[in-house]
């Protein structure tokens, strides 16, 4: 949610918030608040991909310092998407003002744009530390406050929406939460934090009714808008002086909106009185011969407002105390909107390990892309990823064959599908960027309300059918195919502009079923995932298991990105792993046991280690970024995003990566610079007999991947094509070569590459 303008006003008054030294209690975090801050104010890396690993020590410091002071965290994330769709029109505008941020810093300036894998290491961090989680079926916030309600403790957050759930532990500010200098002696450690409660807000304004302050937040306007009319009223109020003069604002300069709205809610007992002055106001009431005001039929803009304001109604019993007690419930039970989950993917979901994405999709048949720092000109990083997502898709749209909804048209009335039985895709796009519709996004023509883009399907496909627009009747499209399949409406980024497309989900060659998902072997759900990888499972039996997701992903990234990785970014790729690996046996307190190894020369890995983590991008350094490499990198990022959406769908048939030390762009660039200025991949191994093993074996396995496409990755063939095609107007900045489209750089890339991935090697496998 997020209340407009509450947050400078609280805050900017000292009198509404109250030093505390905190310690010895429950705390309740809003998840999200907490990585996006703690990312974002603390200088890590976003230019060049995210530095996992700076983020993850940096998260275990946090835990450490509450450890400190004897706060035990409970951490609520959100999940899916509103089920509602209240706050989609949000939701389009946060995106697309992402999509001009990640271009601001391809470019070198300011921007907030938070790495892709950024949840999936908060998570798995939090899991290993032991540190309860619980995730919501959709937003959390209300979830949150019942929860902190009942416990009687406070909760940590940066949403403004605290300032008015009435809590009587209070709200404590991300912002004043100093957890970074502990104070007071080693067995009394605190951390000194303001906290804000309802009831000295409402005492400044005259012992306001606490239960006027929904009203106020609703008529401002929170995330999800306000309802309306509302800004009919307030502008009525602005021009009447009702909501801007008097009471404590008398003598000094004018009021806010916010302060002067507050103003005037304190004149009302309670929030009935203040909906009929509402009613009145709006020429929503009757008066009767008597000059009593009485409602005649219920005015419209008072009853929204009621219904808003129900959006902060607290509960005496949370369903996340159950949870955390050790409850077998997950929370909302089993069902997420209004889809009913199996119990293992319930309890999945609760625990963090299932994704928004696949809840979004299951509930909504609606997915949000993540935008990342890339090259704009190019088709979007996501692209490299869309058979990873199609079989996902299929896994949870199509139980019984095609699904079980194979309706054309979308809850906006668009056309959702236009393919018919053994036709190729035909995509219907909206762009939605800037408020335009159609705009100048390729593969369409004129004016319309949208643009269809033709892509690649099956080999057995027969002609496309084409002259299909988003004006058609969904009558008219069902009359091509009586049995078309389902689609996911995807939202992505086409050049600088949000674009909505529809994805067909694809169904897999070894059939499974959602409903009994639990009860396929592992064996089953493990040959699953490598067939949309297109890896064989002997491929990967020499890497350690928690590797081989990431191996697996390689490889899929070498034939699917577009333009197709050079050989010195996939070496530095493949050394950040080691480093990382190598960081990871040397972590304090790591969860994991070293196996013993025969004469290994541990002093000389350290060494290996700390040359490696030379190779960084410094701070200073950040400026003049290769674009071209950032694009193809973002592409690897989007895949193993996808794949590890995919590998929690299906019950983690292999163990995840160690999340933390997979990726270091600040390295992964770094390396990469040296690696193009002549240094061989192998000098950076010197001296360490593990980390050259480890080496090796990284880059056998990719090189033996598959590279005949799978079924599952047929289609996504065609895309990329399309992809490079696209791309082909724009040429990326720098010496990458992921800034070059069409099959000229291809053929050159290609070339280059041809002593890792010959077609021999490929033969003899299979």
């Amino acid at each position: 949610m997020g209340v407009q303008g509450l947050t400078t006003y609280v805050e900017g008054n000292r009198h509404f918030l109250q030093d505390v030294k905190f310690r010895d209690s429950r705390l309740v975090i809003d998840g999200c608040s907490l990585y996006f801050r703690l990312y974002f104010n603390h200088g890590l890396d976003q230019q060049h991909g995210g530095d996992y690993d700076a983020f993850s020590c940096l998260l275990s410091q946090f835990l450490n310092a509450l450890a400190a002071c004897n706060i035990q965290p409970y951490v609520v994330l959100d999940g899916g998407m509103d089920p509602s769709d209240k706050k989609l029109s949000t939701l389009r505008q946060r995106l697309q003002s992402k999509i001009k941020e990640a271009e601001g810093l391809s470019r070198g300036r300011h921007g907030s744009v938070l790495p892709i894998l950024t949840r999936d290491v908060f998570t798995q961090v939090l899991t290993q530390r032991g540190v309860p989680l619980v995730q919501c079926p959709a937003e959390a916030d209300w979830e949150i406050a019942c929860l902190a309600h009942q416990w009687n403790c406070p909760v940590l957050t940066n949403d403004s929406d605290f300032y008015i759930f009435d809590l009587p532990g209070g709200y404590l500010p991300l912002r004043f939460f100093q957890w970074t200098n502990l104070n007071g002696k080693a067995s009394h450690s605190y951390i000194s934090a303001r906290r804000y409660i309802t009831n000295g807000l409402c005492q400044w304004f005259g012992g306001m009714n606490r239960e006027l302050l929904p009203l106020c937040a609703v008529l401002t306007g929170n995330d999800y808008g306000t309802p309306k009319g509302a800004d009919t009223l307030l502008a009525l109020l602005d021009v009447s002086g009702l909501g801007g003069g008097g009471g404590r604002g008398k003598g000094k300069a004018p009021p806010s909106r916010i302060e002067g709205l507050l103003l005037w809610l304190s004149s009302f007992s309670g929030p009935g009185e203040a909906l009929e002055e509402v009613s009145r106001l709006m020429g929503e009431v009757d008066r009767d011969g008597g000059g009593r005001g009485k409602r005649g039929e219920k005015g419209k803009l008072s009853s929204q407002l009621w219904a808003a304001m129900q959006e902060y109604h607290i509960t005496p019993q949370s369903s996340l105390a159950r949870w955390f007690s050790g409850g077998r419930a997950a929370p909302g039970g089993q069902t997420f909107g209004a889809a009913q989950l199996p119990e293992c993917l319930s309890r999945a979901a609760g625990r963090g390990l299932l994704p928004p994405l696949v809840l979004d999709v299951l509930v909504m048949r609606r997915v949000l892309l993540i935008p990342q720092v890339e090259n704009s000109k190019l088709a979007s990083s996501h692209c490299s990823a869309t058979a990873i997502r199609q079989a996902m898709y299929g896994i949870l749209l199509q139980r019984g064959g095609l699904g079980q909804d194979n309706q054309a048209q979308g809850r906006d009335g668009s056309v959702q599908q236009v393919k018919g039985p053994g036709t190729q895709d035909v995509r219907v796009q909206e762009n939605i960027g800037q408020g335009k519709r159609g705009g100048r996004g390729r593969g369409g023509r004129g004016r319309g309300g949208g643009q269809v883009g033709v892509g690649r399907g099956h080999d057995q496909s027969l002609p496309i059918q084409q002259g299909v627009n988003i004006g058609a009747s969904a009558a008219a499209v069902q009359a091509q195919s009586s049995s078309a399949p389902v689609c996911v409406e995807e939202y992505d980024r086409l050049d600088l502009n949000l674009k909505k497309n529809q994805v067909e989900a694809h169904p897999l060659r070894i059939p499974l079923r959602l409903d009994t998902l639990g009860q396929a072997p592992v064996a089953v759900r493990l040959d699953v995932l490598l067939e949309v990888l297109g890896v064989k499972e002997t491929v990967l039996a020499p890497i350690p298991l928690h590797l081989r997701l990431a191996v697996g992903v390689t490889g899929f990234w070498l034939r699917e990105a577009r333009p197709p990785p050079s050989l010195p970014q996939l070496q530095a790729l493949l050394l950040g792993m080691v480093c990382g690996e190598l960081s990871w046996n040397n972590q304090p307190g790591a969860t994991h046991q070293q196996q013993p190894v025969p004469q290994l020369n541990w002093a000389a890995e350290r060494n290996v280690w700390a040359g490696l983590d030379r190779q960084r991008v410094r701070p200073g350094e950040r400026r003049g970024l290769d674009v071209g490499v950032a694009h193809s990198f973002s592409q690897w990022q989007a895949c193993l995003w996808s794949a590890l959406a995919l590998n929690q769908l299906l019950l983690l048939p292999l163990p995840e990566p160690h999340m933390s030390w997979l990726f270091s762009g600040s390295l992964v660039h770094g390396l990469l610079k040296s690696l193009m200025g002549g240094r061989p991949a192998e000098s950076f191994l010197a001296g360490g007999s593990l980390s050259g093993q480890l080496y090796c074996s990284l880059l056998d396995a990719v090189r033996n991947c598959n590279s005949k496409a799978h079924p599952s990755s047929s289609a996504a063939s065609g895309r990329r094509q399309r992809g490079s095609r696209r791309g082909r107007r724009g040429r990326g900045r720098g010496r990458g070569g992921g800034g070059r489209g069409g099959e000229r750089g291809t053929e050159e890339i290609n070339n280059r590459f041809a002593l890792l991935m010959s077609e021999e090697e490929f033969d003899d496998d299979d």
